[in-house]
């Protein structure tokens, strides 16, 4: 049996241990994005133009603990959203594109991320996922830009998606030509997470 300055000593260092645990523990932040200050927009170079065009966010939740490299959540667009501003143009993508009467969601679940991301600031990590459109799964890498800031955060993303390589129909035709790869820009934000 210890004698009691011992006890005491050992309960001390214990205590000690355990509390500097919790202080270097990191705690879990969760991003949600406010879908009015968040947007998804596309770009797709064709025979003297570049056709923009959005998706709308359906749905976004991102976890991840700062000092560690996994990262879990979703990030929901609503395929059936998207939109160029010309109508027919808008209908033969939905229809011969995206066939997103069939593929209702465009999806992505991050599952790691390398580099590190600062509490306050400015950090440049690479979130690694799983990216979903068409009905079929890729793995990808996305290059991430994150702010924070006592009052809010954002996230920014830029990346390319190769659509005519991942199974879905270029539209061009006889007079018009458009790239087999799509340009997709990513901004969310929100609230203090």
């Amino acid at each position: 049996m210890l004698p009691k300055l011992s006890r005491f000593a050992v309960a001390a260092v214990l205590c000690g241990v355990t509390v500097s645990a919790q202080q270097i523990a990191p705690r879990e932040i969760t991003f949600i994005p406010d879908p009015a200050a968040s947007s998804v927009s596309f770009s797709l170079d064709a025979t003297l133009h570049t056709v923009h065009g959005a998706f709308a966010l359906k749905k976004s939740s991102v976890r991840f603990s700062p000092g560690a490299n996994h990262i879990d959540g979703e990030i929901v667009l609503d395929a059936t959203s998207a939109k160029t501003g010309i109508e027919g143009r808008d209908n033969k993508m939905h229809k011969d594109v995206l066939e997103s009467a069939r593929y209702l969601e465009i999806t992505f679940l991050p599952d790691r991320l390398e580099g590190s991301v600062a509490m306050e600031g400015t950090s440049r990590i690479q979130v690694h996922g799983v990216f979903t459109i068409h009905g079929v799964a890729h793995e990808m890498t996305v290059p991430t830009e994150i702010e924070i800031t006592p009052q809010h955060w954002q996230a920014t993303s830029h990346f390319a998606v190769p659509y005519v390589q991942w199974g879905m129909k270029n539209p061009s035709n006889f007079f018009l030509h458009v790239k087999d790869t799509v340009q997709i820009d990513v901004k969310l934000a929100g609230g203090k997470p």
